[in-house]
Order: C-alpha cells, then sequence, then structure tokens
C-alpha cells in the first residue's frame, strides 16, 4: 500500500492463487467506494443473504451483472425484491482485465477474461465469511478480488475440503487477489477483520469492502485460463 513503512512484496499463495498488497490506487479506491455506495442504493439493494437452511450471512452483499443467491445466478432478485440487478458496466471489466493481466503478467489471458458479474461484501460489526469454494458458475475463469477498507485475515485453502492445509493471507486496503487455474475452487474464507484500520481518505471510516469479480459462464462455455 502506498507509504507504507515496510513494502510488502508481491506472493504466489499457491500455483494460481497471486497476491498483489497495494494494487489498487487511493483515488481508484474512493471510486470504487462511491460505485459501491451507488449500486447498495439498489435497484437490488444491499441485503443479509438467507442461506436454505435459514441461516443469515454477517457480511452484506450487493449485486452487479447477475444475482447471486444460494445457489444460482439469476437476473432479477427473486429474494429480495424482484427488480432487476444493476448492469455490468465496461469500466468494471477493464478493471477486471487489467487486475489479471498484473497477477499473471499475461495479456492474451487477460484479454480473453469477461467478468459479467460483480459480488461485492461489506463486512462491519464482527461480520466473517466462513470456508467455501467458488462453484456456482459455469466457468473455471479466475476470480479477482479486490479489497478496501479496514485489513483482514483471508484464509485461502486447499480444493480438497474445509480444513488444513491452508494459508493466512493478511489483506489491507488496495489489495488485488487473484485465483484461477488449479487454485480456482479453493476453499478460501475471512476468520478475521480488523475494525479501525480503514483510511479515511477512501470515503470509508470503517468497515471492509470486498469486489470479487467472475464469469458466470452462463451462455457459453467455461475455460481454464
Amino acid at each position: 500500500m502506498s507509504g507504507e513503512l515496510f513494502p510488502r512484496p508481491r506472493a504466489v499463495v499457491a500455483p494460481g492463487a497471486v497476491h498483489v498488497p497495494g494494487w489498487l490506487s487511493l483515488e481508484r479506491r474512493r471510486e470504487l467506494v462511491e460505485a459501491c455506495r451507488g449500486w447498495a442504493r439498489g435497484p437490488v439493494p444491499i441485503r443479509h443473504t438467507t442461506l436454505p437452511g435459514g441461516g443469515v450471512m454477517s457480511v452484506q452483499t450487493v449485486c452487479v451483472g447477475w444475482h447471486w443467491q444460494p445457489y444460482k445466478y439469476t437476473r432479477t432478485a427473486g429474494d429480495v425484491n424482484g427488480a432487476r440487478v444493476a448492469e455490468f458496466p465496461d469500466w468494471l471489466l477493464r478493471l477486471g482485465r487489467a487486475a489479471l493481466a498484473e497477477a499473471y503478467g499475461d495479456q492474451a489471458a487477460a484479454a480473453a477474461y469477461t467478468p459479467d458479474t460483480a459480488l461485492i461484501n461489506f463486512y462491519e460489526g464482527g461480520a466473517k465469511m466462513g470456508m467455501h469454494q467458488d462453484k456456482d458458475e459455469r466457468s473455471d475463469a479466475p476470480v479477482v478480488s479486490l479489497s478496501i477498507g479496514d485489513s483482514c485475515v483471508f484464509r485461502f485453502g486447499n480444493t480438497r475440503d474445509r480444513g488444513r492445509p491452508y494459508t493466512d493471507v493478511p489483506l489491507a486496503s488496495g489489495d488485488l487477489f487473484v485465483f484461477g487455474g488449479p487454485a480456482r475452487f479453493a476453499y478460501h474464507g475471512v476468520p478475521t477483520v480488523y475494525p479501525g484500520t480503514a483510511d479515511p481518505a477512501t470515503g470509508m471510516n470503517s468497515g471492509r469492502l470486498n469486489i470479487t469479480l467472475r464469469e458466470t459462464g452462463i451462455g457459453r462455455p467455461g475455460r481454464a485460463v
């Protein structure tokens, strides 16, 4: 992150999983915070997702492009207000391609990357995310994850189950994390968020935003990168 006394090096956490600290500029973080505030107001507002078993997720989620609910994607939010979700903007697609190019150094793969949905999770008040796989997509293209606000522990595991081995990766505001290839279906979660670590200059005094870009693969076959 810009201004750090000891800059954090980028790291390959597992084959296909790359952490790039401080990738988002302060200006881009501000822009994303404002965009997320707009999406949170609607047309489908931010909400705590109810799971099929009746549990309620502690994070709040809003979607762009496609609406996610356990465990499917739809254009309209039948579990919220029935409205169609906001369109996925071209600038967010370009940001996803730039992120992939930065993480993998593969311009051809980046040019072919076509994310069409964003899941935006907001963590506050002790919110966490249990270990899970991102497997509701019909594509095996990489997931691009962007962090803004409070720092957290991102637990990145294996593809078999929720247990060990896993690696706890400290994520701070501005960090990029990409996982694809052999790491695409690794279990991952957020066991800890550190309140009070957000930089008010981003427009967030507290809480953590996590923006994940994905290819749903709906209407076209999945592919590996």
